[in-house]
């Protein structure tokens, strides 16, 4: 592969560095608005995985099908979850929880502390909101149920236009990560490869850095609107090939990076916890998740200190400011 990424310094020198601020939004805990999410939430993408590896799964029910113990404990239903044998005791654990109308997702990682045939319980390390961008460039939400989708890799690909990736770093810590695009933008076959672009985010990079020290990534890739999901597996590669990131150019903005999945394992089925879940036609909205308000108690609630914390956190108490900010950056930099 041409133009390879193969460090930290190279990783930086496209993407630059992740701003000091990004971690301000990181919790170790679940708050109560957190909590809230989660008992509004249908449908999750989960990974679980270790130093050797990562794997996902969906888990999908009625809201609230997930459940904590405390602010630090989560029990997953093992019947909710289209392959709950992936999960072990002491794997690193990443979620991405999805409300109905919500574009933001909500990403909490850990540790599995205890597994038996009915429930997988998760001690949490890690919380925090992700921006809605994915979502919003798949149009995720306005989708109607569909049953005329091919199970033909290419096709199913070429249409699927939301996507959960999971990688995992050097100590067996998770992470799940949303990616997100139109219809024929968001990924391919090429090659014998399975290719995706990198689109602006929350800027952690959290994926890449794992790639790059544990390349066996996992993915699952969906049609809105279908139950049916893509699940793949594979050694990750990030490059910087012109024509590779032509490819995925969109509103004619094209793509910093892309990766390869090389010599993919994938497998088009049907998904039991998508069915549970119901997505669609889109529910009515809890009106009572405001993603921007809980970002701003995640940052207020985060123990990291020093001036530039000081003072983001008194910018943020500027009442609609972090709203606003949100909605100019979906309008003006979603590619």
């Amino acid at each position: 592969m041409s133009d390879a990424i193969d460090d930290v310094q190279a990783l930086e020198a496209c993407l630059g560095k992740t701003p000091g601020p990004m971690h301000l939004k990181v919790i170790d805990h679940l708050d109560q608005g957190s909590l809230h999410w989660i008992t509004a939430s249908p449908f999750c993408f989960a990974a679980f995985g270790d130093g050797d590896g990562v794997a996902i799964t969906l888990g999908g029910g009625e809201r609230g099908f997930v459940r904590a113990i405390d602010p630090r404990r989560l029990i997953l239903p093992a019947a909710s979850l289209d392959d709950a044998n992936i999960a072990k005791v002491g794997q690193g654990f990443g979620a991405l929880f999805l409300t109905p109308g919500v574009g933001e997702t909500l990403r909490v990682n850990g540790r599995v502390h205890a597994v038996s045939e009915i429930e997988i319980e998760i001690a949490v390390e890690e919380c925090y909101v992700h921006c809605a961008k994915a979502l919003i460039r798949s149009n995720f939400w306005a989708a109607l149920p569909r049953t005329d989708i091919s199970t033909d890799p290419a096709q199913f690909l070429a249409e699927s236009r939301l996507m959960g990736l999971a990688t995992i770093d050097q100590q067996g810590r998770a992470d799940l990560s949303p990616k997100g695009d139109p219809a024929g933008a968001m990924l391919r076959l090429h090659e014998g490869a399975v290719c995706y672009a990198d689109r602006p985010g929350n800027r952690r990079a959290d994926s890449f850095r794992n790639i790059l020290v544990q390349p066996l990534i996992a993915a699952a890739a969906l049609i809105p609107g279908s139950t049916h999901i893509a699940v793949m597996s594979g050694v990750a590669r990030i490059t910087t090939d012109a024509a590779m990131r032509a490819v995925f150019t969109v509103d004619g903005k094209t793509p910093v990076l892309a990766t390869y999945i090389e010599k993919p394992k994938l497998v088009i089925r049907e998904s039991a916890a998508l069915q549970r879940a119901c997505l669609w036609p889109v529910a009515a909205r809890d009106e009572s998740i405001n993603p921007a308000a809980l970002m701003i108690a995640h940052v207020k609630a985060n123990k990291i200190g020093g001036i530039q914390a000081t003072l983001v956190r008194t910018v943020l108490s500027v009442p609609g400011l972090m709203e606003k900010g949100l909605q100019q950056d979906y309008k003006s930099n979603l590619y």
